[in-house]
């Protein structure tokens, strides 16, 4: 099935996530009250919300970029994680934010900490989705700051894709599949 812009809902607007993306920033600043950080971007999804977030954020702050796929051309999670580049510098001792677009199954986000956990004795690892969709979770883990939690609905914009398309739209809507 093929996606056209018609067939996509509105479910937050550009505004409603700028809003929000400013809030979390705060709570994140008020978390490391001004200590260096290491902000890790999962690729590609979460590319547009880690450039807004960390524009907000006050602290010392190194950024980093890995990039994994789980979901390939489904509607869904595969539930099998692919590291398509895990490489980072050395983060021992340090302040670890790892900033994701999604966390449904919780499977990428728990083989992410896992692999920090097990590769790295890390200061501090806080996990932060802009989208929580808790009703798809599978795996016991949760974000330590989500923007918002979100209903079982297929997901597309600000960075989130069908098959590589409409990660450019600037708000996040919904499909019905």
């Amino acid at each position: 099935m093929m996606i056209t812009p018609e067939d996509i809902h509105v479910l937050y607007s550009q505004e409603d996530i700028q809003a929000r993306i400013k809030s979390l920033a705060e709570e994140i600043n008020n978390r490391y009250n001004g200590e260096d950080v290491f902000a890790i971007c999962v690729l590609k999804g979460s590319v547009m919300f880690f450039t807004d977030l960390v524009k907000h954020l006050n602290m010392p702050l190194k950024m980093e970029f890995i990039r994994l796929s789980s979901y390939g051309s489904n509607y869904s999670s595969s539930g099998k994680v692919k590291a398509v580049n895990l490489s980072l510098p050395d983060i021992n001792d340090k302040n670890v934010l790892i900033i994701e677009d999604i966390i449904d199954t919780g499977h990428t986000a728990k083989f992410l900490l896992d692999f920090i956990a097990h590769n790295f004795k890390t200061k501090s690892t806080v996990f932060c989705s802009l989208l929580n969709k808790r009703s798809k979770r599978v795996v016991d883990v949760d974000a330590d700051f989500s923007g918002f939690v979100v209903e079982d609905k297929f997901l597309v914009g600000y960075g989130l894709d069908f098959e590589g398309y409409y990660r450019n739209i600037p708000y996040i809507g919904y499909v019905n599949v």
